[in-house]
């Protein structure tokens, strides 16, 4: 039975969640339509901007991304303290970014601290303040805005109407740090697994890319805006979240970047479709530190999101969050047990 949102998106649980959407009926995201001979490719920037666009808005980060021909992922954090911080004028401004806004909260910006307006309008604009407050911090609120722009801008190439993307996007919690890890290198090596390319620095649009180009000194150009997305206010993009090996710091990553990158290539030459074969001795650190299994890792690597239901943990990690929902089952224990225990040596 399908689950309301609420009890998915659960920030008591964790503030990691694994997300997907795709198109409906398999159209073309990005990519060549093997009917037509259209390319769609351009479209693939468009997602990849618009999720570092509304990162900049919301107070969610996003640690990878990967935009693939009809369907894209994104693994993110919601920092549901951070709004807090906020005070009226920059909850309304970053509202406005996104929408036009009632006129009391336009007249409040335009002024300073919404002089020449009475105790009532100013009450009613700390209201909007309070609910925009709450939406800034809300999953549903950031993927909505990310899939109803790109179907609009999809809508009006295409020059149709109607449904873009097949349902609501699909979530998965990450309940904690292997979760974490094999959800990003599970997104950052799509492309590789689809074939779509062969290394994670020639796998456009995913954040594995993006952070082996801004540790080079010369970048692979971004490509230029396409008459579609030209007329479009273009909004700031917020960074991916950084690393910390100490894993002490919130906003980051508690890894170390460089036994991630060791990890996905590792990942990705063991799993390539033209390179299968013996796991190489060499093996990450850091599946060791976090106690997994570095062979059932190799072979859940391809699949490892679809043995799962709405949340991804070690086996305990489940049971708690059963416990919690009140549920009896949560689907893909059996596969935390052989990819979260090690084997005794």
């Amino acid at each position: 039975m399908t689950k309301p949102r609420s009890s998915l998106v659960s920030l008591a649980d964790t503030p990691w969640y694994h997300c997907v959407s795709r198109c409906v009926r398999r159209a073309f995201l990005c990519g060549e339509d093997d009917r037509t001979g259209k390319s769609y490719d351009h479209r693939r920037d468009w997602i990849a901007s618009r999720i570092k666009q509304l990162a900049n808005i919301f107070a969610i980060d996003v640690a990878a991304y990967a935009v693939m021909s009809n369907h894209y992922h994104i693994v993110l954090r919601i920092d549901a303290l951070r709004p807090a911080q906020w005070d009226t004028r920059e909850v309304l401004q970053r509202w406005t970014q996104l929408y036009q806004g009632p006129w009391l909260v336009r007249a409040y910006l335009a002024t300073e601290a919404g002089e020449g307006m009475d105790q009532a309008e100013l009450a009613r604009v700390e209201e909007y303040a309070m609910t925009y407050r709450q939406r800034l911090a809300d999953l549903s609120w950031f993927m909505r805005n990310l899939n109803q722009s790109i179907a609009f801008q999809a809508n009006a190439e295409d020059h149709c109407k109607g449904h873009f993307w097949e349902s609501r996007f699909k979530s998965q919690a990450l309940l904690d740090e292997a979760a974490l890890l094999a959800a990003m290198a599970y997104v950052d090596l799509n492309p590789i697994r689809a074939g779509m390319a062969e290394t994670p620095e020639t796998s456009d649009f995913t954040s594995i890319q993006q952070r082996i180009q801004e540790g080079q000194a010369n970048p692979k150009p971004k490509p230029q805006p396409t008459e579609a997305t030209a007329e479009e206010e273009i909004l700031p993009e917020a960074p991916l979240m950084p690393f910390d090996a100490t894993g002490r710091a919130d906003w980051a990553i508690p890894f170390a970047y460089d036994d991630y990158l060791d990890l996905v290539d590792w990942t990705g030459r063991a799993v390539h479709p033209k390179k299968r074969g013996a796991i190489p001795a060499h093996q990450p650190k850091i599946l060791h530190r976090i106690g997994m299994d570095a062979e059932q890792f190799i072979n859940y690597a391809h699949r490892f999101l679809k043995e799962f239901g709405s949340a991804v943990g070690k086996p305990q990690k489940l049971v708690e969050l059963c416990t919690q929902r009140h549920t009896r089952y949560v689907r893909g224990v059996q596969t935390a047990r052989k990819l979260f225990e090690q084997k005794a040596a």
